[in-house]
């Protein structure tokens, strides 16, 4: 939405408080909720479905919508740079959606017996963000880039609308059927 109102760098200044916000997730799950996790099944299983469900309800949620876009500088107050990264790290951090999301995904991409679990917590960590980095700055550029024919064609917002429902159900079904 910054970079549709505001241009390519206020996008960009909002993507790397996001993605800074996703090194506190990953020392929770580093040091603390995945001992939990990991020595009891029961909890971990509630916390896949529970990932998996609220995913679903997103997707049905998003379905639900008209898939209209409403876009228009003026309702979008424009920031600073310090600011939009403010604001990226602390809708990161506060989303229960994302604690929840690493909690449910990464103990079942934990890759070795012989290291480390809160090593391979941050190896999986800074995949995860250097991953999202390229793909939301992307995302930015490109809706900056783009942000004339996006307000022009408000058709756009129903092949939006689709792509998200087919990812939060393609991560909802990847993280019932994952292995611990």
């Amino acid at each position: 939405m910054q970079s549709i109102s505001h241009g390519k760098k206020a996008g960009l200044a909002t993507v790397s408080g996001l993605i800074s916000g996703c090194l506190v997730h990953t020392t929770l799950v580093a040091f603390g909720v995945s001992v939990l996790i990991k020595e009891n099944e029961s909890l971990y299983l509630m916390i896949k479905i529970l990932g998996a469900t609220y995913l679903l309800y997103l997707a049905y949620k998003v379905f639900r919508s008209d898939g209209s876009l409403h876009l228009n500088s003026e309702s979008i107050p424009k920031k600073s740079g310090k600011q939009l990264f403010k604001q990226g790290f602390l809708m990161n951090v506060l989303n229960p959606k994302v604690s929840l999301f690493f909690l449910a995904l990464f103990p079942g991409f934990l890759f070795s017996n012989t290291i480390n679990e809160v090593t391979q917590f941050y190896v999986l960590g800074f995949l995860f963000m250097a991953v999202s980095f390229i793909i939301f700055s992307s995302i930015a550029i490109l809706a900056g880039s783009i942000s004339s024919y996006i307000k022009q064609h408000k058709h756009i917002g129903n092949y939006l609308k689709w792509l998200q429902i087919i990812v939060f159900v393609g991560i909802a079904v990847f993280i019932l059927f994952s292995k611990k």
